[in-house]
């Protein structure tokens, strides 16, 4: 187990074994989350979360949707497409 110490400032290090584990890089930006037993610490998404809607919606296809099976097909052609 590490153990880190809270400067004067408010500044906390975390240890390299505890930063390389989880690829934490200078100026990584983490979420610090008040929990009952302490504090969490996880990486911050550089992405805003986003719906389906949002995602589709961006698309530029007009016309009738596309079926299961035609959406299977055209995976496939572009798989065989990449491989030869």
């Amino acid at each position: 187990m590490s153990t880190a110490r809270l400067s004067s400032k408010g500044q906390l290090i975390i240890p390299k074994p505890v930063r390389k584990a989880h690829c934490w890089e200078t100026g990584q930006e983490l979420e610090v989350i008040d929990m009952e037993d302490g504090v969490l610490l996880k990486t911050k998404s550089p992405f805003r979360q986003t719906s389906m809607d949002d995602v589709l919606g961006s698309l530029p296809y007009s016309g009738a949707a596309k079926t299961v099976e035609q959406m299977k097909e055209a995976i496939g052609k572009g798989v065989q497409a990449r491989r030869s």
